[in-house]
């Protein structure tokens, strides 16, 4: 379809004026019904008529056919040029485009009837031939252009529709993901208050015990060692009811403490995750299979937590969308850092581009991201592959 690059208003122009030069080319050469017959300035002025009327084809659509309509008219009757009747086809099909659908109505109707009036009148006069030629040369002059127009104003509303639901689908698919993020976070929250808290809390008590034991000591209250367990203990508290005000804020409660009976998960977990996962899987002929390297260690609570819920991920991934076959999972314990890695039979189906499809790997990409970690999904070699690295920190140096 030809897309023009000018602006309407200037294509109009351009359109008004080959109409202009190409039928002046025409009347110089004498090529018009009867110019031996028909004055010169009657057929000049059908010309700059509709010329004109190619200026308002797009805003006054409905002025432009009816005087359009009287300008051929009068060509028919006096002397038609070539060019004029292009340029009322023009009309037409500007008419059904940029007018109202009932405009295109009006204009099927006046057009058969016209064809129908004309053909009679050729059929009484010049008998069945001449009858025949004007159909043809009528149908082409004032149906042809409308039912062009009609259709391609018909493409031109089934593509808007399909823009306006493409537009939608991704709307909604940013949607889904946005909501998925905020949900991940969300549990990233309370799971990392379980984690911290905890920490924080002890260091509470601890303080709170040791200013006991310097009480019962009777040591003075301007002692150093006093002081800094008032001010360990003060911090600590602070520190907690600040962490819980920020985690209720991240939650989709609006705020609140998060639950403190619930206990986060980590990779001394992962085996209870694969039998699950292949009770699971053996209705759609998948098997699990854990390879572990080297030695865990004391790996940090937020590594093992993520790690948890990136190979937790991946199996319920493994059983939405993997062919039957051998899920492969393996943990690599490294001194700095954590590999996870999960091969699964990969199907390649509709499915996975729905909108909201890749939530879970978003969420996996956060939690990885959110520790310094590396993290990426696809195929490859016939397999879906999940890689991660996540550092396990100088703590977990020290411990191992």
């Amino acid at each position: 379809m030809f897309v023009p690059i000018l602006p309407p208003h200037r294509l109009d122009r351009l359109i008004a004026l080959c109409g202009l030069l190409g039928g002046g080319v025409l009347i110089a050469f004498g090529v018009y019904d009867r110019p031996e017959a028909n004055p010169l300035w009657l057929v000049l002025l059908t010309l700059v008529v509709m010329a004109a009327l190619e200026l308002v084809r797009r805003t006054r659509p409905v002025l432009a056919v009816t005087v359009g309509g009287l300008a051929v008219g009068a060509c028919l009757v006096w002397g038609s040029l070539l060019a004029t009747l292009i340029m009322y086809t023009d009309l037409l099909y500007a008419a059904v485009i940029y007018g109202t659908r009932r405009m295109s109505r009006v204009l099927h109707l006046s057009g058969g009837g016209t064809v129908l009036a004309l053909s009679g009148l050729a059929w009484w006069w010049g008998g069945t031939a001449a009858g025949l030629l004007v159909v043809v040369v009528s149908s082409l002059l004032f149906l042809a252009p409308v039912w062009t127009g009609d259709l391609v104003r018909k493409h031109r509303e089934e593509a808007e529709t399909e823009r306006l639901r493409a537009e939608q689908t991704a709307l909604l698919s940013e949607m889904d993901r946005r909501e998925a993020v905020v949900a991940e976070r969300a549990r990233m929250a309370r799971e990392l208050h379980d984690v911290v808290a905890n920490h924080l809390s002890a260091i509470a008590i601890h303080a709170t015990g040791a200013q006991s034991v310097a009480r019962r000591r009777r040591l003075p209250v301007d002692d150093p060692l006093v002081e800094v367990l008032a001010v360990i203990r003060e911090n600590s508290v602070q520190g907690l009811a600040e962490m819980r005000r920020m985690i209720g804020l991240l939650r989709d409660s609006g705020g609140g403490e998060a639950d403190e009976s619930y206990a986060a998960p980590d990779l001394a977990a992962v085996d209870t995750l694969l039998a699950k996962a292949r009770a699971a899987g053996q209705d759609v002929g998948l098997d699990f299979e854990l390879t572990q390297e080297g030695e865990p260690g004391a790996v940090p609570a937020p590594v093992g937590l993520a790690a948890y819920r990136i190979v937790q991920e991946s199996l319920t991934n493994a059983l939405k969308h993997a062919a039957p076959g051998l899920v492969r999972l393996r943990l690599e314990f490294g001194p700095e850092e954590l590999r996870i890695a999960v091969d699964s039979p990969y199907r390649a189906e509709a499915g996975r581009e729905l909108p909201g499809a890749r939530a879970g790997l978003v969420g996996m990409g956060e939690r990885a991201a959110l520790l310094g970690g590396s993290f990426e999904a696809g195929p490859r070699g016939g397999h879906w592959s999940v890689r991660a690295v996540l550092p396990r920190g100088r703590e977990s140096e020290g411990r191992a």
